[in-house]
């Protein structure tokens, strides 16, 4: 399905938001669509915001609740079918050139070569911003997604001394937790979160070049073949330790488990601090965060970024133009880096912060990400970086079908996810 049929696929939600103008205001305004909505997420948007604010311009905040972004995706779509875009919107990965591709996205290069961007930022970072060599969107953080989070009061009440670091210590450390009393894994099962564990194992079984062949490649013979039937059986055992209340649970309730003692573990990306930090825990004594097992020197992610659109001819003013490009100044400026960054659970993006002013698990994914190097810097399927939504929405659909169905075969499940990708290409 090409990028406009993506986009044009659903305009039926229009009346979420209504197609009003810009409120008058002296300097210009700024809407933004997101779905930084959770508690910790939306305490560090309105850092965005207050800066925005700050430089004398309105911000008009349009936030979509729903973890993973599809229903703001949804919304986004319908808004610029209609004509009626916002001036910037979350958009990840190889989406970004879909929309760019289609004449909607602005070049902010102006803004780029005033404030050093090529020098601060990594080139994994910089090149995913780009639309044929100019920016087109700015990003904020970057997030590692293969974290394991661990409550140790709870490991230490179920007798288990260490955190795991291979897939067989992960299961014994369920076990554990299960006689204890406590849920092993809290997991919320909704296709993204399904996805982020099936990635996570993807990348443990077959290492990093396996997971560029099935994710970046979408390589047949390795889609097919008994490393993959070897993910799905190990996907299918990992399931027997879930939370089993979990069924349609929002990510943030499941971690809210793992907080107050309930469960041991979670299998979530560092957005998932962000929780533990907005319940006044501190990382390294009331939380840990490790790699998922067997992913040690990898590191997936996930850069949150904003898109800058063209604005409607009724919109497009000096000022409201004016107001989009400060928003894509300020979300790089070093003020908000730190601030939005600590409450979010991320990494900053720019290469040049102290990172003394955050916590343990914030400085060891800047570590690893760092060591990692671009070979094993791996952007994440579950979060929209490695492929295009049509092609990430099969391997949901797969994923979670084969999650759902207790006689599902794994040796059939690596043909049936190349042929739902082959038919999304």
């Amino acid at each position: 399905m090409n990028a406009f049929n993506r986009l044009a696929l659903v305009i039926s939600l229009a009346s979420i938001f209504p197609l009003h103008a810009y409120a008058a205001d002296t300097k210009g305004n700024v809407e933004v669509v997101h779905w930084w909505t959770s508690g910790g997420e939306a305490k560090a948007v309105d850092v965005l915001k207050k800066l925005v604010e700050k430089d004398g311009y309105t911000w008009q905040d349009s936030a979509v609740a729903g973890g993973g972004g599809a229903a703001a995706m949804t919304v986004l779509k319908t808004r610029a079918v209609s004509g009626n875009p916002p001036s910037a919107a979350q958009i990840k990965g190889p989406d970004i050139q879909d929309w760019a591709a289609l004449g909607l996205l602005t070049q902010v290069d102006d803004v780029a070569k005033a404030n050093n961007w090529e020098a601060l930022l990594p080139k994994t970072v910089s090149e995913t911003m780009k639309y044929e060599g100019h920016y087109v969107a700015v990003p904020v953080n970057i997030h590692r997604v293969n974290w394991l989070w661990i409550n140790p009061e709870v490991f230490k009440k179920a007798g288990i001394e260490k955190a795991p670091t291979t897939l067989d210590e992960l299961y014994a450390a369920g076990d554990k937790l299960k006689a204890a009393g406590f849920i092993p894994l809290a997991h919320g099962g909704q296709p993204w979160q399904d996805s982020t564990v099936f990635e996570d194992l993807v990348l443990s079984v077959m290492g990093p070049e396996g997971y560029k062949k099935v994710f970046v490649d979408q390589d047949e013979a390795t889609l097919t073949g008994p490393q993959m039937t070897e993910v799905f059986t190990q996907l299918k055992k990992l399931k027997g330790y879930m939370d089993p209340d979990g069924t349609g649970q929002d990510w943030n309730l499941e971690a809210a488990k793992v907080i107050n003692g309930k469960a041991g573990m979670q299998i979530m990306g560092d957005w998932a601090k962000s929780e533990w930090t907005a319940a006044g825990k501190t990382a390294g004594t009331d939380y840990e965060c490790v790699p998922f097992p067997g992913t040690d020197g990898s590191f997936t992610y996930n850069i949150d970024s904003l898109a800058m659109f063209k604005l409607a001819k009724k919109n497009d003013t000096p000022g409201n133009n004016a107001a989009r490009d400060d928003l894509a100044k300020v979300a790089l400026e070093p003020e908000f880096q730190y601030v939005f960054n600590q409450n979010k659970g991320s990494i900053p993006v720019r290469n040049d912060l102290d990172m003394s002013k955050f916590d343990s698990c914030a400085q060891a994914s800047a570590k690893d990400f760092a060591s990692a190097g671009e070979k094993g810097q791996l952007p994440s399927m579950a979060h929209n970086m490695a492929t295009s939504l049509a092609v990430q929405g099969a391997i949901f659909d797969v994923v979670t079908n084969f999650m759902s169905d207790k006689n599902a075969d794994p040796s059939k499940a690596g043909k049936q996810l190349a042929s739902a990708i082959k038919a999304a290409q």
